[in-house]
Parts: C-alpha cells; sequence; structure tokens
C-alpha cells in the first residue's frame, strides 16, 4: 500500500439494494458498433473526447505508482467525484498497491473503501453504482462520512482477470454518480487495464533482464564449472539482488576481489563506482585519510583538501581488501559509518553522509581474531551479514585445466607471445600439485611458463621449480629425462646433506638455496631419512 494517501478497507457489511450494475459486454464505449448507433449528443461527444485524452495521457507511463495517480487526477477533472481510490490485486487476489485522494480534506486524509463492496465487484467482474446511499440501509457501503450521497466502483479487468478497482464516492447533494458516470468510468478502466498490463509486462522484462545481466557478468567474470564454483556462483547471484554487507572469506589469491566485483557489476549499483582499498598495504595513519579523507591543514603535509575513498565510492561500492588489518581505533570509525552512513574527513568538524554497499574480505579468521581481543566483535557481526567463503584451489581440482588454459590466452595477450597448449605432463604436473597460493600462483606459473619455455608446447620443467617437483611418478619411457634430473638432484642433495653432517640450513648455503626451498626439495623427492625434516622444528 503507498505511503501517501492511503486506503483503509472498512469490513461493514453490504445489503442488497437498489444497486445498478454494468458488465463489460454490456458497456457502451466498449463497443465500436453501439456507439455509430447511438444519436449524436453534446455529453456522447465529450465523453468520446475525454477517454481519447485519457488514453494518450497514461500511454507512456511506465510504472505502477505513476499510472495510479496519474489516472486519480484526470478522473477527478471528469466526474464529480469527492474522494477516489485506486487498488491493484495481483494474480494470486490480494492487494499489491493502492492510492488514494481525498480532495476536500486533503492529501494526509485515507479514504476508506467498503471490503465486501470490493470484493462484489472483483467477483462479479461488473461495475457497481448507488447512486443515493441516503435511501440504503446505512450498511450498503463504508461511507467516509454521513454525507455520502453517490458510490462507484468498477474493476479494471487485464490479462483475463481482475487487476484493480477504480472506486469513488461524493457527498454532493445536486452532482450524483449516474448511468453516464459508469458507463464512462468503465471505459477509463478498460483502457486503464491495456496501459497496466504493458507496464507489468515491462516489469517482468526488466527482471528477466537484471536476472540474464547477473548470470552473463557471472559467468563472464570469474573461471570454473566445479560444484563448489557452481554453489559460488548461485550465492553470488542471490547476495547481488539484495544491498546487505557481505564478508568475503578466503585464503589469499583465491579471488576475493573478483568476486566483489562480481557481486557490484550484477547489483543496481553497477552503474556506480567500485572503490578497493588494500587495508595491509597502507600504515594506520595513512590509512585513515586515504580512506576518509582529509581537510587542508589536518596534519604537516596535508596542503589540500582530498576526498577519501568512501567519498569516491558514494553511489556504488566500496571494498576493504584485508580488513583483518584495520587498527582498533579505525574500526570503531569504520562501525559507524556501517551503522550511521555517514563520516568525517580527518581534521573535520561536520560529518557527511554517505551512500555505499560496503563489501569486506580477510584471508584471517577475524572470529580469532575477536577472541584474541584484535578485532571489535560488534564490527565483526557488521561486517558478517552475508558471508561467501571461497574454496581454495586444491578443493575445485577439475578447474585447474579450463583455468590453466584461461591464463594462457590471458599471457597470450599480455606478454605478446604465440599461445602454446599445455603437454599431457605438464597438466599432470599441475594437478598433482598442492597450490599454496591458490589462484594467483597458477597464473603466475602459466605466465611464466609462457614466456620462458623454448618448445612449441608448455612443459613440466617450464614451470617453477616447487611444481615441476611435485610432478607425480611416471615410467621411464614417458619420463626418462624427467626421472634423469630427478635422480641427479637426489644425489646433488644427499651428497651436500653429508659433507654438512646433515645441517640442512648450512648444506642449502653451499647449494645456493633458500633453507625453505631445500626442505621443499627434499620432501618432493622422498628424502625423508635425511634428518633435515627434523631439524626445521628444532
Amino acid at each position: 500500500m503507498a505511503e501517501r494517501n492511503p486506503v483503509q478497507l472498512d469490513d461493514a457489511a453490504e445489503q442488497e439494494g437498489a444497486i445498478e450494475r454494468l458488465r463489460p459486454e454490456d458497456a457502451l464505449y466498449l463497443h465500436p458498433r453501439r456507439i455509430a448507433a447511438l444519436p449524436p449528443t453534446e455529453r456522447l461527444a465529450r465523453d468520446l473526447n475525454i477517454l481519447l485524452k485519457i488514453a494518450m495521457g497514461i500511454g507512456g507511463i511506465r510504472d505502477e505508482e505513476g499510472l495510479q495517480w496519474q489516472l486519480l487526477g484526470m478522473i477527478f477533472d471528469v466526474v464529480p467525484a469527492e474522494r477516489a481510490a485506486i487498488l491493484l490485486i495481483d494474480s494470486a487476489g490480494e492487494l499489491s498497491r493502492s492510492a488514494g485522494w481525498d480532495r476536500l480534506r486533503g492529501p494526509g486524509t485515507p479514504v476508506r473503501v467498503n471490503r465486501t463492496l470490493l470484493n462484489r465487484v472483483v467477483q462479479e467482474r461488473a461495475g457497481l453504482l448507488v447512486s443515493d446511499v441516503s435511501k440504503q440501509e446505512p450498511a450498503v457501503v463504508s461511507p467516509n462520512d454521513s454525507a455520502v450521497k453517490s458510490v462507484l466502483c468498477v474493476p479494471v479487468l487485464a490479462s483475463k482477470r481482475v487487476a484493480g478497482v477504480i472506486y469513488l464516492d461524493t457527498g454532493a447533494a445536486t452532482d450524483h454518480f449516474d448511468a453516464d458516470h459508469l458507463q464512462l468510468i468503465t471505459a477509463v478502466a478498460s483502457i486503464a487495464s491495456l496501459a497496466l498490463d504493458n507496464v507489468q509486462h515491462l516489469q517482468r522484462l526488466r527482471e528477466e533482464n537484471r536476472q540474464l545481466q547477473t548470470e552473463v557478468n557471472l559467468s563472464h567474470e570469474m573461471v570454473g564449472e566445479s560444484p563448489r564454483m557452481r554453489a559460488l556462483y548461485e550465492l553470488i547471484r542471490r547476495v547481488a539482488a539484495t544491498d546487505s554487507t557481505v564478508l568475503i572469506e578466503g585464503e589469499s589469491g583465491t579471488g576475493k576481489e573478483l568476486v566483489a566485483r562480481a557481486i557490484h557489476a550484477s547489483s543496481v549499483r553497477a552503474s556506480g563506482p567500485f572503490v578497493a582499498i588494500n587495508c595491509a598495504a597502507i600504515t594506520e595513519t595513512l590509512l585513515e585519510s586515504e580512506l576518509f579523507g582529509h581537510e587542508k591543514g589536518a596534519f604537516t603535509g596535508a596542503t589540500s583538501q582530498k576526498k577519501g575513498k568512501l567519498e569516491l565510492a558514494n553511489g556504488g561500492t566500496l571494498f576493504l581488501d584485508e580488513v583483518g588489518e584495520f587498527a582498533l581505533a579505525l574500526q570503531a570509525k569504520l562501525l559507524r559509518v556501517l551503522q550511521e552512513r555517514e563520516f568525517e574527513r580527518v581534521g573535520a568538524t561536520r560529518s557527511q553522509k554517505v551512500d555505499i554497499r560496503l563489501i569486506a574480505a580477510t584471508n584471517r579468521s577475524l572470529l580469532q581474531a575477536v577472541e584474541a581481543g584484535a578485532f571489535r566483535r560488534d564490527l565483526y557481526y557488521r561486517l558478517k551479514v552475508v558471508a561467501v567463503t571461497l574454496p581454495p584451489l586444491r578443493e575445485r581440482v577439475e578447474d585447474i585445466p579450463l583455468l590453466a588454459d584461461h591464463f594462457v590466452t590471458k599471457a597470450s595477450r599480455k606478454c605478446g607471445v604465440r599461445p602454446k597448449p599445455l603437454s599431457a605432463e605438464a597438466r599432470a604436473c599441475l594437478l598433482n600439485y598442492d597450490w599454496p597460493g591458490n589462484v594467483r600462483e597458477l597464473e603466475h606459473a602459466v605466465e611464466r611458463a609462457m614466456v620462458l619455455g623454448a618448445a612449441d608446447c608448455i612443459l613440466p620443467e617450464d614451470f617453477p621449480e616447487e611444481i615441476f617437483e611435485a610432478s607425480p611418478a611416471a615410467p621411464a619411457s614417458s619420463f626418462k629425462y624427467q626421472g634423469v634430473i630427478k635422480q641427479q638432484k637426489k644425489q646433488l642433495i644427499e651428497k651436500a646433506l653429508q659433507q654438512c653432517n646433515g645441517n640442512y640450513i648450512e648444506a642449502a648455503k653451499m647449494l645456493g638455496l633458500h633453507p625453505n626451498s631445500l626442505l621443499r626439495l627434499i620432501r618432493n623427492l622422498g628424502l625423508k631419512g635425511s634428518g633435515a625434516e627434523g631439524q626445521r622444528h628444532t
């Protein structure tokens, strides 16, 4: 129900009386042959001119509320009504929207409509006219006051159902509604039904277009068809339709910003700005200025006024990456933004309103930070209105070939090199690796292989060492070269460890490797008896 000029349904019973009915098949203005057979009169010409103006006046309206208010104004111009209401009914038969106007008492006065009379019009699909309420029983209708003399109520028929009702009443002693008014408003209702059908059809098309656009955006932005990714796509689609605050959780490199951009691009804010800020890459002092902005002279070096990311994101989406790195003092200010949707620039004395959707991301457990006292509990729950958890790459291994092919094409364009396929051995190598750096690590590995690889296809040795060393065991006939290299590395490492009495740190120095790289090689090559694994923890 509309907030302005509300309509109130009155449950007083309606009694039988001298009520005139008009069914659509008996309406003169809905049948051209009947009009042609009528004698020309001044009122007939006036009514036909009125119907033409109304048809032209509402033909271009594109929303239900606008259609209701335009019709109310036009009806007051042609019928001596003191109160009018238009009630729209959905396909389930429930009242979906209404607008009412009391011309005598002003727009704040509710218009009362008898529920029984309304139901009767809907059930009979016919217009009803009570020309003199004072001659009927008191409960014939539920008048707005004792002065009501005449009531008129007609259905709006659209798509073979009653889509709404037009209600009019008046207390004028002389200007009662008559049969001609019933004929005219029935014709107006017919015109309104066409306009309403068009408006509702346009609304359905807009909703379908929004859903299709959401699907297109999601499928275009992200790569992966595993069950985990399909579930993620559906969650993003549902989240994007709201304006709720979102917390994206997941390991580093899983694509949290990509998900945030997909939510923004699929939402009603898509035409607004998407502003991202990495909270871990900026010191606390600079982060406050970067986020909230500052006034000229607010601190040393503030030579001019600066708008912050909050202000720049007005009307759109603000993405806070690594929000767990927020200092406690800044967390309090961020909480105020979420609660009040207002902020102050550094050095300012006046608050500013801001209209944003906030999406935050973290690769650490904020709940653990809350328990440790490093993150505000109230802010945590304000951020986690909707939580989206991204799966690590090792939990959607079936997407690795798709991602690898995607990154081959991307690296080809970026680096200006010819695209080349991954060999079967290279694909097996990628599938055997556990990807601690997730999708970001895979992208960098493929780009490296595209740039440094000399063959016509990508081979396992084109990948970084830790990935190549994760290659699965294979018969010598297919992996003879790799097998020889692997055996030589084993011998070299074993010799270095023997010379250093099992001290892997000294052995790493001798081999020119970082100790962590040597440990990774020891693990991948199966050299567990060296004692280095135990030394790592001592």
